[in-house]
């Protein structure tokens, strides 16, 4: 669900980026009046022609407002509209990355420990395990409390199985232990790591 919302939130990124940039470049150069002044002409259809151009022409504004389906349409594009952008905007608050994680010290009042410093902690641990060439860890809060993700970098000879649960008996175990936490559900994924074939002369 992350790498889906990751690669939605980068696609629309880019999509709006591209329009505004569409846009931008239009109004620029129907502005500034730049097929004059560098001498060259614009498609027929390029929606800004001089300085004095408008986005909407009143004719444009106005040529279905009388139309039944003209008003239906709009309300429910602008509904279609507002229901995506606030599912995107709930998706973004579902999972948080965690800045502090609070952990039990014994005195009652607890110490406050950076996210990322705990990330690095088990991303080392699980560089470290045999058959982990190469590891990265991110926590995040889901449901209100926390959980972890791996994406593990295995050797050709590593078992994916023992890999797992190794690293769920050993380095997330310390995790949860220093962490004071009952549990910390993790999430893994593994990626094969292939070496190019050595030459044997």
């Amino acid at each position: 669900m992350s790498a889906v919302r990751t690669t939605i939130n980068r696609v629309l990124l880019g999509l709006v980026g591209l329009v505004l940039l569409a846009l931008g470049l239009a109004v620029l150069i129907g502005s500034t009046d730049l097929q004059r002044h560098w001498d060259f002409t614009l498609p027929s259809s390029w929606p800004f022609q001089g300085p004095k151009d408008v986005l909407l022409s009143t004719h444009d504004r106005t040529l279905y407002r009388s139309r039944d389906w003209w008003w239906p349409v709009v309300l429910g594009g602008l509904g279609v509209l507002f229901l995506g952008a606030l599912w995107w905007l709930l998706a973004q608050a579902r999972t948080r990355r965690l800045r502090q994680l609070r952990i039990d010290s014994g005195d009652g009042q607890g110490v406050l420990v950076r996210g990322r410093a705990v990330e690095n902690v088990v991303a080392a641990e699980c560089e470290a395990y045999e058959g982990v060439e190469w590891a990265g860890s991110a926590l995040i809060r889901k449901h209100g409390t926390p959980e972890a993700r791996l994406i593990l970098g295995l050797a050709p000879h590593a078992t994916p199985v023992e890999v797992v649960n190794g690293l769920d008996a050993e380095v997330l175990e310390r995790a949860r232990t220093s962490a004071g936490l009952d549990v910390l559900p993790a999430e893994a994924r593994l990626r094969a790591v292939r070496h190019r074939a050595r030459r044997v002369s």
